[in-house]
């Protein structure tokens, strides 16, 4: 039987923190731009990836054109 991990308070904190982190970029949806370079990339190589400024410009009239629910 392996002895229990010993962790640091710092290193619960740096877990957190990086744990909240990636929690904020996905509900803001910061990290879409990340995920979406990635799948052009494997679909379309040969194409190139749109600037982050124009893929907000996509988003948001893709966004316009077919409105999801929202709360207000």
């Amino acid at each position: 039987m392996s002895a229990p991990a010993v962790t640091t308070p710092g290193g619960r904190l740096r877990g957190w923190l990086r744990t909240a982190r990636w929690y904020l970029r996905e509900v803001s949806g910061d990290s879409a731009y990340e995920k979406y370079r990635a799948h052009h990339r494997r679909t379309r190589p040969d194409v190139p990836v749109p600037s982050r400024r124009e893929f907000q410009r996509q988003r948001a009239r893709r966004l316009e054109e077919a409105p999801q629910s929202r709360c207000c």
